[in-house]
């Protein structure tokens, strides 16, 4: 299944109100018959699939801590790989100087300069860019994307100016963040597992993705060095806790998903004798591969076994930005086939796979108008389909349905890190305020599913244990996080 390219990150933003009025659109064409009755058989079936009562979210939630617990004690016994990130030493705020940090997670890449002031004036400055990647290049060559990532932070890193200086002596510094399934082997090198979210890279495989991006700094001229490599979910817990001291899970919702969370070093089997100064290390947990008793549909399936890693990553394919929006636009496809939902001609667009992305069911979903406008005009724009009020009614129940079984899914899957914690630390979670830091544009800019994953949590946990766990968003909390770390394993260090 190919992705398309797109400008901005899947499930990054809600679409602003389109210009086209309602008036624009032309009316419906005759339907065939056996339309209402098609559809409605349809959509029953698919909010009946999608149903995430309180029996499966617990279900969700116990694999998720039984998933964990095998990961913790045997590499490959479980879906989740739990990755020891090495990150035992957080930052404490006393940190000072100019770090750089480089997020490569989605179909964009975002460059940030921190300048950093120590324990009284902590962060002085920031200062961030975002490029595009051409979708060539997501399935191009390992060197012909590491290139051109060293060939945007070079020009990011010229502009270098007023408030950011580099102390003397000192070489610049980066932290990567690379939200990919990666084995770390250090604070500053790991070995690609696989690419997900779409990518394709080829030349990669068994290769230290710092070193991949060591090589093409230099062959930009760059005189920059990696000093933590982190995934996307690590960085956000260390950006959050650095602010935040009750901080222990951190969870990304954005084009992809990833979870996180400070666990004991004693509660590792598969790492015996790995040393922490603190007795504690931050796993990632690479929770998109979790598969266990998730409710899925026929238009999950066909999604899965037509994308380029068929059964792999499916709670990511589940509850993620990038895949939200193709679920929803399959389902009416088939609505339209079976019950011509839209009219008696097939729209070409709504063939198209990921013509209809997750930022345009976001904003289907807070169209209050009264005869639905805005949705009539995102699905004019974007499907290329002309719809009467009550095709919009049956659009905006689909897309309820796979926004509420995302959400609920997600907050199932944060009450299973929570409980496994709790099962190890007694009431060092639950007994106390203990803080999940969200970051990513499906949760930031997605109400609806953002309440419903806080009503699974809260339903999960009960009124008197979720008072105690706080949801809060970190926005853009990997890329700081990501050179707070940094500065954390300076080769400096001794200096600060």
């Amino acid at each position: 299944m190919s992705i398309p390219a797109a400008s901005t990150a899947v499930g990054s933003l809600c679409l602003p109100r389109s210009r086209i009025r309602s008036s624009a659109l032309q009316p419906m064409m005759a339907v065939r018959s056996g339309t209402v009755s098609s559809v409605t058989q349809i959509l029953t079936k698919l909010q009946k699939e999608c149903a995430t009562p309180l029996p499966v979210l617990r279900h969700v939630a116990d694999s998720m801590g039984n998933d964990m617990r095998a990961g913790l004690a045997v590499d490959g016994a479980s879906d989740l790989k739990m990755i020891l990130s090495y990150v035992d030493t957080l930052p404490t705020g006393n940190e000072k100087g100019l770090f750089y940090a480089l997020d490569l997670g989605g179909t964009n890449f975002r460059v940030l300069r921190v300048q950093l002031g120590g324990i009284d004036q902590r962060v002085i400055a920031t200062e961030a860019q975002q490029v595009s990647i051409p979708q060539d290049l997501m399935f191009g060559t390992s060197e012909e994307l590491f290139d051109f990532i060293a060939s945007g932070l070079a020009k990011f890193a010229e502009k270098e100016s007023g408030e950011f200086q580099l102390l003397q002596g000192r070489k610049r510094e980066l932290g990567f963040t690379f939200s990919f399934p990666v084995k770390q082997t250090s604070i500053s090198s790991g070995i690609l597992i696989k690419w997900t979210k779409g990518f394709a890279v080829s030349g990669t495989s068994g290769k230290d993705v710092v070193a991949c991006l060591n090589e093409a700094m230099q062959r930009q001229g760059l005189q920059m060095q990696v000093s933590a490599l982190v995934n996307d979910a690590v960085g956000t817990l260390a950006g959050a806790k650095y602010w935040d001291n009750d901080v222990m899970v951190a969870v990304i919702l954005g084009t992809g998903t990833n979870a996180c969370y400070v666990e004991r070093i004693d509660a590792i089997p598969k790492m015996p004798g790995q040393k922490s100064q603190s007795g504690t290390t931050i796993i990632n947990t690479e929770w998109g591969a979790f598969s266990t008793g998730l409710p899925l549909t026929e238009f999950d399936r066909e999604m899965d076994a037509e994308s380029i890693n068929p059964g792999e990553q499916i709670f990511e394919k589940t509850i993620s930005g990038m895949y939200l929006g193709e679920i929803v636009r399959r389902v009416l496809l088939k609505m339209d086939e079976a019950g011509s939902l839209f009219g008696s001609s097939m729209p070409d667009k709504l063939q198209t796979p990921f013509s209809l992305r997750t930022p345009h069911i976001c904003a289907i979903q807070q169209d209050t108008s009264n005869n639905l406008d805005e949705i009539g005009s995102i699905l004019f724009n974007e499907a290329g389909v002309e719809a009467k009020t009550e095709a919009r009614q049956i659009v905006l129940e689909v897309c309820d349905t796979i926004a509420k079984r995302g959400g609920r899914l997600a907050g199932a899957g944060i009450v299973g890190i929570l409980h496994k914690m709790e099962d190890d630390m007694k009431g060092l979670i639950f007994g106390k305020r203990t803080v999940v830091a969200m970051d990513g544009g499906l949760y930031e800019n997605y109400p609806q599913y953002r309440n419903y994953l806080q009503d699974a949590v809260t339903e999960l946990l009960g009124p008197a244990l979720s008072e105690n766990i706080v949801i809060e968003h970190s926005k853009d909390g990997s890329g700081i996080g990501a050179a707070l770390l940094a500065a954390a394993n300076s080769k400096y260090k001794h200096h600060i």
